[in-house]
């Protein structure tokens, strides 16, 4: 029963990760590429394409740490590991637990400037895009950590107990 669950939000976040992670990042690079043209060969430079990317930079930044947890590729310091490997089970369970409570911390703090980005009404300068979506990015991302925390808990209580993942 958690087994399916878990798989089911695996298969639905990473479904959503890579694809809005394409598109993302696809729109940005045919975006500078055609403003690097307009530059170079016609000495005309699109101001809203480097808007465009920096939106583009901060989205994936954010929606990246989700799949960084899923990957496993987090930053961490692993030296206390390696000198006493009996501890990793420990650290790495401390770890997902701080882990945890930071995306709790983005979730609340996020919905709150996202709250005050729609009562403020700002947008951005040349785009016009309502701040309160670049915001929203916040309790998205920490929801989606939280979720991947959760599934990599989880995973690595099956990997101690001697099962896999698909049990």
């Amino acid at each position: 029963m958690v087994g399916k669950l878990v798989r089911s939000f695996d298969r639905a976040l990473t479904f959503f990760e890579e694809w809005t992670l394409f598109l993302a990042v696809m729109a940005g690079l045919i975006s500078l590429f055609f403003n690097v043209i307009l530059r170079y060969v016609f000495n005309y430079s699109l101001a809203w394409s480097e808007e465009l990317i920096r939106e583009i930079i901060i989205y994936t930044t954010f929606i990246g740490c989700s799949a960084a947890i899923k990957n496993r590729s987090m930053i961490k310091i692993d030296a206390l590991v390696q000198l006493v490997p009996k501890l990793k089970l420990y650290l790495e369970l401390f770890s997902n637990l701080v882990t945890l409570v930071f995306a709790v911390m983005i979730f609340y703090l996020g919905w709150k400037m996202a709250a005050l980005q729609v009562a403020t009404f700002q947008k951005t300068i040349i785009l016009q895009i309502p701040l309160v979506f670049l915001y929203a990015i916040l309790p998205l991302m920490g929801l989606m950590m939280f979720i991947r925390t959760l599934q990599v808990i989880y995973w690595d209580w099956l990997e101690s107990k001697g099962r896999k993942a698909e049990d």
